[in-house]
């Protein structure tokens, strides 16, 4: 067995359960959005065809050939959740089957065997719950940050895939997205795309965060929260940001969902929710189409927001391209929009225990 290597250690008796809930003495106000290591991480490998069992670890540090096909073709693939304590006190996963099924269909995109989709959720359990003590209280405004992750371990040389893999999920404890509160951003439209028509933007794998890293420096540099990008096709519809999918609300009150002609926007779990939410829980009408940069630069919607798992919903209040800005409703850069803002309280409340939502949604852990 490999040193720091546990197994599938499970805390399961009286006296491991209490002690796990003894909370880390953490400051859990003050925490930011950064990686911390915890006390355990999940491992399982892919070798000669198979998965094997897979467990714990107290090795958070993975060793590899120069050689390994993730330094060379970049066959990497991750996801991302959170646990929450609830206002009862569980401890609880959003729509883990969800983030297993997209990993799934990213790791077939580029040639990896996808990890079980069960076995996923049950490695998701395993790791939040060997690392309850980790898990922010109620009311701390903080979570515990799951990233499940798999890269290509075997060696190779040529163009090919790789031979063997390893599945990890890291956990780390995170503060707020927003450390002084939700307010509105501003973006800009970056001369650059982030994936390429019919490529692989339609999956959660590092090689498209990478072709946006040096358009996100730049945006933050000029003093915006991130771009808006175009279809790379055309250039022509919005698509989403860096790492979030956008959202409009029209003058009428619809709810509008840019949708990709070129399989160009990754289905985010989060817009995903708003969008039933919106729909079945606060009435709204929401249409799910492309939607033409035009129709943002000629005041066509009065609000804007990008979704995803960090921070739920960020509230857009202005769009740059080149010398035209564009601003939303009436509040613009001064206040959030009704709109975006009953979404993101809907569905906060929802994966804190606060409101009831649909069936499934919430995962209790333990």
């Amino acid at each position: 067995m490999r040193p720091g290597f546990l197994g599938c250690i499970q805390f399961d008796s009286s006296k491991e359960r209490i002690m796990a809930a003894e909370k880390k003495d953490i400051d859990w106000g003050s925490l930011g959005f950064a990686y911390q290591p915890t006390d355990y991480s999940y491992v399982c490998n892919y070798k000669d065809g198979a998965w094997e069992e897979g467990g714990l670890t107290t090795d958070h540090t993975i060793t590899l050939s120069e050689c390994a096909g993730i330094f060379h073709y970049c066959q990497e693939v991750f996801e991302g959740l959170k646990a929450y304590t609830t206002k009862d006190g569980d401890i609880v996963c959003f729509r883990p089957d969800l983030n297993a099924a997209r990993m799934a269909d990213s790791a077939r995109r580029i040639v990896m065997p996808p990890f079980p989709e069960d076995k996923f959720i049950e490695a998701v359990k395993m790791v939040v719950k060997a690392n309850e003590a980790w898990v922010p209280p109620f009311g701390s405004g903080a979570t515990l940050y799951v990233r499940p992750l798999m890269i290509a371990t075997g060696e190779v040389i040529g163009v090919a895939p790789a031979d063997e893999y390893q599945f990890r999920i890291l956990v780390t404890p995170v503060g707020p997205y927003y450390s002084g509160g939700v307010k509105p951003v501003a973006v800009k439209v970056p001369e650059y795309d982030r994936a390429a028509p019919h490529g692989t933007g339609a999956i959660k794998a590092g090689l498209n965060y990478a072709m946006s890293l040096y358009p996100s420096v730049q945006a933050h540099a000029e003093g915006f929260a991130d771009n808006m990008y175009l279809d790379p096709q055309t250039h022509t519809y919005v698509e989403e940001s860096g790492g979030a999918n956008f959202l409009f609300v029209d003058k009428d009150g619809t709810l509008v969902v840019p949708k990709s002609a070129t399989d160009s926007i990754l289905p985010s779990i989060t817009r995903r929710s708003l969008v039933y939410v919106a729909e079945n829980m606060l009435g709204m009408k929401v249409v799910e189409r492309q939607v033409k940069f035009e129709e943002v630069a000629s005041g066509a919607f009065v609000e804007c927001g990008m979704c995803g798992t960090a921070a739920v919903i960020s509230p857009v209040g202005k769009v740059v391209n080149g010398d035209e800005e564009i601003t939303f409703g009436e509040g613009g850069m001064e206040h959030v929009g009704p709109v975006m803002q009953k979404l993101r309280v809907t569905l906060t409340g929802i994966q804190d225990g606060e409101i009831e939502g649909p069936e499934g949604w919430v995962v209790k852990i333990c």
